[in-house]
């Protein structure tokens, strides 16, 4: 089997070619049985490879990563040119449904358009995907005329582990069918749960990792599907006391029901849930953010970017943005929302500006930017995600950040200063600093805090918020690695016997009284009050890869492998240190069976990581739209903070 894996990189611009060897009678990817010799060979201006007279040609600068893997196949590389990354192979990447016609893809001129030369009419050609296990190791040579020749050499296949084969067979049960096709996962599938409650439905967030596991499995189907019909169902008005949310909103869940016509004909439907049934009657603010980078992820891995160019996707898209982006009274760029509006779906006290709503928010405006397609209709908005974008980066970096000597800072603060030079910006009392954090946070670590408002600070560590600060670099290098500093410093507080805790320290006593409200479900570590889920496992797996912290995720994943098929994959731990099944954890719950199956993948495949996470961009920080200057008034305040946001 021949594969070709070629990975884009847009930030160049070249009128190079890759050309690229296929026929119709030579090519091993027209037919299977067929073996084909190819060699690669340079010149100043293309890459050639193949053997044939038609060839086809890829833009140079889309060349970021070359793989081809044969028995039979050598590499020759021309020593005038930068093929570092090349003659290393240190990762591989798949393409899928590769043909010999690409549409251009949106915002992105420098992906020209591929053609063929020769005038054979080629039939397109589907590039297999690489096994999950399957690694190659380059044999460098440079022989006597300055060349240097790679050769692939294959390793053997690493067989799925008990666990993996068991956790996919789960997977698969828990497939929801709509019209007869797959549409997304149930939330739980345990068969002796006799009270499902809302467990049976199809959750937006839930169905996250499980979408990744498929498409990093090769399978994409489900993963279009669930996009499209939960953007159909995005334009359903749903009210609670004669009063409709604003217009984009995405559904927490749906669930797929039968339903009686005349005589006796039944249609399936699809039946949404946007907050008018759930506890507490509050709107998923996250499902439309988990959308977005879902989308994204899914152009990512297929390769294939017509699904975010359709027309009711790119409106579905704006509509999404317009509710996020629109103004409000509120004087932080961070979005203001209430309790219980994203995985912590019950009072737990996060209600203003909950970390892991910014985070995601921030990872759906750059996903945005990637996919909005650059016309007249979309410039404003995209000016707007641009300068929210920068707000926000600045805002919880300079803000929300805390370690040892922004503690110490802290406690020193003066109160009650009116001033536009104020160092307390929000009024913050030094007494609010709780004792337990003086003695818990490590000398070289650090982490971003869960919420702040006006004479607030929640300084308890949320890891969802940090984890995905991490992979959207919403943090600052420096930041990034102080937070896996801490996890690492603190596991057997935030890991311990099931990683990962999703919130420290648990509320106690008087505090959980008023805080929850007595919730005799979010009692001191258990579910969302310092109860360990399994599914974070995939979003710190993604984290560790970005950071080159690779052993930190195996150490987790090996820590949950052992113990989930054994505990019948539970939704969440109870106790301190995660030792018992959660009082009212559902068994057989797909977040958790799919998170650990898409770290294990991860672990396998860390080049596919790169896809699913971001880098920092340094443009966003030269972005500033505060008018303080033309004012009268004396600098924007981030002049000051500009060396601190930089590293």
């Amino acid at each position: 089997m021949n594969t070709i894996a070629i990975i884009r990189n847009s930030a160049t611009k070249s009128s190079r070619r890759v050309l690229i060897g296929s026929s119709t009678t030579s090519s091993s990817f027209a037919s299977p049985h067929r073996k084909c010799h190819r060699t690669l060979l340079t010149t100043a201006n293309h890459f050639r490879i193949g053997s044939a007279k038609n060839f086809l040609y890829l833009p140079f600068s889309s060349l970021f990563h070359f793989r081809i893997n044969s028995r039979q196949l050598g590499l020759v590389i021309k020593p005038d040119e930068d093929f570092s990354s090349i003659a290393r192979v240190a990762y591989s990447f798949s393409v899928r449904n590769f043909s010999t016609s690409v549409e251009n893809r949106v915002n992105n001129t420098n992906f020209e358009r591929i053609y063929v030369q020769g005038g054979v009419n080629l039939k397109p050609h589907v590039v297999e995907r690489v096994d999950e296990e399957e690694k190659s190791v380059p044999t460098i040579e440079k022989n006597s005329e300055g060349f240097v020749s790679v050769s692939v050499v294959e390793k053997a296949k690493v067989e799925d582990s008990e666990a993996e084969r068991e956790a996919w067979r789960l997977l698969k049960g828990a497939v929801v069918s709509y019209c007869g096709n797959p549409v997304g996962t149930v939330a739980a599938n345990d068969p002796g749960d006799k009270t499902p409650l809302n467990y049976d439905q199809v959750f937006i967030r839930d169905f996250v990792p499980s979408a990744l596991a498929f498409l990093l499995g090769g399978e994409s189907e489900i993963v279009k599907n669930f996009l499209l019909h939960t953007l159909q169902l995005q334009s359903w008005e749903k009210t609670v006391d004669c009063y409709s949310p604003g217009q984009g909103l995405m559904p927490a869940s749906f669930k797929v029901r039968t339903v009686a016509l005349d005589g006796d004909n039944l249609e399936e439907v699809l039946d949404p849930d946007f907050g008018e049934s759930a506890i507490g009657r509050v709107a998923p603010v996250d499902s439309g953010l988990w959308w977005i980078i879902l989308l994204r992820a899914y152009g990512k891995l297929t390769g294939d970017y017509s699904l975010q160019e359709r027309v009711d996707v790119q409106t579905g898209l704006k509509m999404i943005l317009n509710l996020c982006l629109t103004d409000g009274f509120d004087m932080f760029p961070s979005l203001l929302v209430t309790d219980g509006s994203c995985m912590i779906d019950r009072r737990m006290g996060i209600h203003g500006h909950p970390l892991e709503i910014q985070a995601l928010f921030y990872s759906a405006l750059r996903c945005s930017r990637e996919m909005l397609a650059a016309n007249e209709g979309s410039s404003n908005l995209i000016r707007a995600i641009n300068n929210r974008l920068s707000a926000l980066s600045f805002h919880i970096r300079e803000y929300y950040w805390v370690d040892m000597k922004k503690i110490n800072e802290i406690y020193r603060y003066k109160t009650e200063e009116y001033s536009m030079d104020a160092t307390n910006k929000f009024n913050i009392y030094p007494e609010q600093i709780p004792l337990w954090l003086m003695d818990w946070i490590p000398e070289e670590g650090g982490y971003l805090i869960g919420n702040l408002q006006p004479a607030h600070m929640d300084f308890r560590f949320f890891t969802l918020g940090n984890l995905w600060s991490i992979v959207s670099s919403l943090g600052t290098p420096r930041q990034n690695e102080a937070i896996l500093n801490l996890i690492e410093a603190k596991w057997d507080d935030l890991g311990s016997h099931m990683p990962l805790k999703i919130c420290y320290p648990a509320l106690d006593n008087e505090e959980w009284r008023i805080i929850t409200g007595s919730d005799p479900k979010n009692t001191p570590w258990s579910y969302h009050n310092g109860g360990s889920w399994p599914t974070l496992l995939w979003q710190f797996t993604l984290a560790c890869i970005k950071m080159r912290r690779i052993e930190l995720a195996k150490k987790a994943v090996a820590l949950a492998e052992k113990r989930l098929p054994i505990d019948l994959w539970p939704e969440y731990y109870d106790t301190r240190t995660g030792k018992f099944i959660g009082k009212q954890s559902r068994l057989y719950q797909t977040w958790t069976i799919s998170g650990f199956l898409t770290s294990k993948m991860l672990l396998k495949k860390p080049e596919m990581a790169s896809m699913l996470f971001w880098e920092e961009d340094y443009e966003l920080l030269e972005i500033c739209v505060c008018a303080l200057n033309k004012s009268g008034r004396r600098k924007c305040s981030r002049g000051a903070a500009r060396s601190q946001i930089l590293v």
